[in-house]
């Protein structure tokens, strides 16, 4: 086999960026991925063995596929023993490990309970189906902090002593004062002290809704966000990012042209603090903390039941089916791909290793021995050149047909192999390239 090395102009790498359309639909505490609706199998609820709080969600690989097994995890919630695992057939497919002298291990098993819990030759499971699914998370006026061990108040009638009680916003406060450069309403504190275009953002209702990167890559692309906030089937008001900096804008509603929140476009967030009233219609919309969980309509309180934790049992038993939200985007995915153009030219690449490129019948081996093997060095070619008629031989061409073409490294290991669809007919003057792509 002869090797050709590519040549300088052989080997272009570019970027291929798209823009899938993303919608998320948020019904009586039950999120719609892209319309697909939630579809129940044989042996279990969800089809793709997706639970219950994360609905409307992606089942990375759809590793496991209407099977009825179940997982009994350990404490951590991530790891489990072969023991745990259910029995039967149709039992959940997990990852798993065992546990040997080079210490593999998942990246969610501790160190502690790896070298305490477990055995060498024990079998270390994870668990599928990896999943996810946008959440919302509401948090209420004056964040404050977590109960310390004494209750005690400072002098802003927070407890004091704790850790934050929001964790996620102020994980975020860096990079909302980052993009203040885009517009002031991503800063922590922004208007005009003492007066009524003024805010401080741990001190005012904010409503954080998260979006995981697998469902827009490398982040949401900017100009595309729709939220769309509707009551008994008809849109009461719409927010659009219409300037494409990050600003939510009401469109349609009863405050036209107020910002309502920020859109984090790389790291996946919508911040909502938009307070006023678009409906007067009370709805179950927070927990049980308000007066029978009823409140009216608000941006703060837009895609309640998106796996925050409220449901009918939170609020007292009340129909959710009064209210809904949408979230519309496109993502931005942006994947490196190698072309390589492999070169045939003429009088090249005409010669086959495939046995039935020499003719039938001939002898293959010249001598033999215990210390000699040599072929036959005057065996024919097959000619495979057609004639039109039937016992008579065209005369003869050398041509081959290429059916696959290899790509190997320098130091000539094969790790990539292209196989055409269709054998292509080479003759000794013919000119060929073939076209190669590899998206990293």
């Amino acid at each position: 086999m002869s090797f050709r090395k590519f040549g300088q102009n052989d080997i272009v790498l570019n970027t291929m960026r798209a823009f899938p359309a993303v919608e998320f639909v948020v019904y009586n505490t039950q999120v719609y991925y892209n319309n697909t609706p939630h579809q129940s199998g044989a042996f279990s609820d969800n089809i793709l063995c997706i639970t219950s709080s994360v609905s409307g969600g992606i089942s990375l690989y759809e590793y496991n596929v209407d099977r009825a097994g179940t997982y009994a995890l350990n404490a951590d919630e991530s790891i489990l023993t072969s023991s745990a695992l259910g029995s039967g057939p149709n039992n959940l497919i997990t990852p798993y490990i065992t546990k040997g002298s080079a210490r593999a291990s998942f990246k969610t098993a501790g160190k502690v309970s790896y070298n305490n819990e477990f055995k060498y030759g024990d079998i270390i499971r994870a668990n599928y189906p990896l999943t996810a699914s946008i959440t919302r998370e509401f948090m209420s006026p004056n964040p404050g902090y977590r109960e310390p061990a004494f209750n005690t108040f400072d002098s802003t009638s927070q407890l004091s002593g704790g850790a934050p009680e929001y964790p996620h916003f102020y994980a975020l406060k860096n990079r909302l004062n980052h993009y203040q450069y885009l517009s002031e309403h991503y800063a922590i504190v922004g208007g005009t002290a003492g007066s009524d275009y003024h805010w401080d953002k741990a001190e005012q209702p904010i409503n954080l809704i998260s979006v995981p990167s697998i469902f827009y890559g490398s982040k949401i692309k900017e100009g595309t966000v729709v939220l769309k906030y509707f009551v008994s089937g008809s849109k009461k008001a719409e927010l659009r990012d219409t300037k494409q900096n990050g600003e939510l804008i009401e469109v349609t509603g009863s405050n036209v042209g107020a910002v309502a929140g920020v859109v984090l476009y790389s790291e996946g967030f919508l911040l909502l603090t938009g307070s006023w009233e678009i409906n007067d219609q009370e709805l179950p919309l927070v927990d049980g903390t308000t007066a029978g969980g009823l409140v009216t309509s608000k941006w703060v309180y837009f895609g309640a039941g998106a796996s925050d934790g409220i449901n009918s049992q939170t609020v007292d038993n009340v129909d959710f089916a009064s209210a809904s939200f949408s979230i519309n985007f496109h993502g931005q995915t942006e994947t490196q791909v190698q072309t390589m153009f492999a070169k045939a030219m003429r009088g090249q690449a005409n010669y086959s290793n495939n046995p039935t490129f020499i003719r039938y019948g001939q002898e293959l081996i010249q001598a033999t021995g215990s210390q000699i093997y040599e072929e036959n060095p005057v065996r024919k070619i097959k000619n495979t050149a057609s004639s039109s008629f039937a016992t008579f031989d065209a005369p003869f061409k050398r041509q081959v047909y290429i059916s696959r073409v290899g790509l190997y490294d320098k130091d000539q290991n094969l790790i990539g192999l292209a196989t055409l669809a269709n054998p292509v007919l080479k003759e000794e003057d013919q000119d060929y390239t073939f076209k190669l792509k590899l998206d990293i």
